[in-house]
């Protein structure tokens, strides 16, 4: 029998409802192991209509939450991706995320503590199964559009496979049909940075100083040269220290501690290294070529993480894909940032 418990707290913003689901059955991970019982954490805007036909699913990235309008604002409103007076617009927290879903900051029953470093290894594909599984648990089974960038974009592909042609409509942003070598180095040196913290693996929250450390390495992954240029750029010609990129790259070093937990990043990242759609499906040319959704895969030109050579071969292999390229300084992140344009290809491709 389940036991499901949903908390709701209301806000103004575009009828926002921040949700609490809890599920009291255990739920049996890919590698084997299992989370005895699960907690799910998700936002919704707009209302659901009669038949259910107007759901949009907006899968977030690695380090980011539910709260899809505070990170996506540039994509809401009246007439924009997100229409909250016409669509039903759901966005599920990551399995292993601080922000609410069921991690490493959650309290382990056999021990009475959190799990931290032992939390349970999970796949990209088991968030995926988690979020059809919570869907079906509200009822909702067809999906009008589904949405999301870099690891959003692939626990996305995952959801659109799985479910076949209850998904109509795909948007896929700067992913990749499989983790590339590149990216998984990135990951394992920013795993390094972590395990130097002499706090990691030792303390409940332990590995502050290796977080920092993480998310400086990764950081000029995710802008390019022209950005940093455009903003970083020393006008003092004759300055030897202190300089503007490396104060930044201080500065969001200690705002992702802020917010952020060391052990979640952590298994974060063990999980993005799982991304392969063709994992036990034959090849992923096969895996992408069940991909029934009317798809659109948009790349951006200066992402030094996850180069458009990735975007194209989504759009060469999925049947109805189409590839659509923006022009940016801003790198990977530009995803966050490039809304207009982002907003004109979505709604011209899927009129």
């Amino acid at each position: 029998m389940i036991l499901l418990q949903i908390l709701c707290r209301h806000s103004s913003s575009d009828q926002l409802r921040i949700n609490n689901y809890s599920n009291k059955e255990p739920f049996f991970l890919e590698s084997g192991g299992v989370l005895p019982s699960i907690d799910v954490a998700y936002s919704t805007y707009g209302q659901l209509n009669k038949d259910k036909s107007n759901v949009v699913v907006v899968c977030h990235a690695l380090t980011a939450n539910s709260l899809v309008h505070d990170w996506w604002n540039g994509l809401f409103g009246k007439d924009n991706v997100f229409d909250p007076e016409q669509d039903f617009i759901i966005c599920i927290n990551n399995l292993g995320s601080p922000y609410g879903t069921s991690s490493p900051k959650s309290i382990d029953p056999s021990s009475n503590k959190s799990y931290g470093i032992n939390f349970p290894f999970y796949t990209i594909r088991d968030t995926a199964r988690l979020q059809i599984k919570f869907l079906e648990q509200l009822g909702i089974h067809s999906i009008k559009m589904l949405i999301g960038g870099s690891c959003g974009g692939n626990i996305a592909q995952e959801i659109a496979l799985m479910k076949g042609d209850q998904v109509e409509n795909l948007v896929l942003l700067c992913c990749s049909a499989k983790e590339t070598p590149w990216v998984i180095a990135i990951h394992e040196s920013q795993r390094i940075a972590l395990e130097a913290d002499p706090t990691f693996r030792t303390v409940e929250d332990g590995g502050q100083n290796g977080l920092r450390g993480a998310r400086a390495f990764a950081l000029p992954f995710y802008r390019s040269h022209p950005s940093f240029k455009l903003r970083q750029a020393e006008e003092d010609l004759t300055k030897v220290s202190d300089f503007k990129a490396a104060s930044y790259i201080k500065y969001q070093g200690d705002k992702f501690v802020n917010r952020y937990d060391p052990y979640c990043y952590y298994h974060q990242l063990n999980a993005l290294d799982t991304h392969n759609i063709g994992r036990d499906r034959e090849t992923i040319k096969d895996a992408l070529s069940a991909i029934s959704a009317k798809t659109l895969c948009i790349g951006f030109d200066t992402d030094l993480l996850i180069p458009i050579s990735e975007q194209k071969y989504l759009a060469d292999h999925i049947p109805d894909g189409q590839y659509a390229e923006i022009h940016t300084i801003f790198g990977h992140d530009a995803f966050l940032i490039e809304t207009h344009t982002i907003k004109d290809l979505v709604l011209t491709h899927f009129v």
